[in-house]
């Protein structure tokens, strides 16, 4: 479900999903609360163009998850990059994520190599992360 959320490109569905105070560690940005994580979804939406994410859950106990991610996107400048990372989930009582810790590498990807071009949306089950 967080892959289709994200997938949306859409801030305000994504931001759903996290409580009103919920804290992010994003590479090189803290971000603090549900309307600055919309903001900060709608500002990277705006230059990462047909972005295309595939999450793989690595493991859980508890209320924590760990996932793996990669997605690739063209730039505004038509530049295509593709990220690397993982995300540590924590949820609260009701299942929503109280907290985000993420650790990213994006690569410049030369467009013969995207493979994640499918329409927007959910990914097809026949492209494997």
């Amino acid at each position: 479900m967080a892959e289709d959320a994200w997938n949306s490109r859409d801030p305000a569905r994504v931001a759903l999903a996290y409580t009103p105070d919920s804290q992010w560690r994003n590479p090189a940005k803290f971000i603090n609360g549900r309307d600055a994580i919309e903001a900060f979804l709608e500002r990277k939406w705006s230059t990462e163009l047909d972005y295309r994410l595939i999450k793989e859950v690595w493991t859980h106990a508890d209320n924590r998850i760990a996932v793996r991610f990669a997605y690739e996107y063209p730039d505004d400048s038509g530049h295509w990059f593709r990220a690397y990372g993982n995300e540590n989930w924590q949820f609260d009582a009701g299942g929503l994520m109280e907290r985000r810790i993420a650790r990213s590498t994006s690569t410049p990807s030369p467009t013969s190599i995207a493979n994640f071009a499918w329409l927007l949306g959910h990914r097809p089950d026949d492209i494997l992360g």
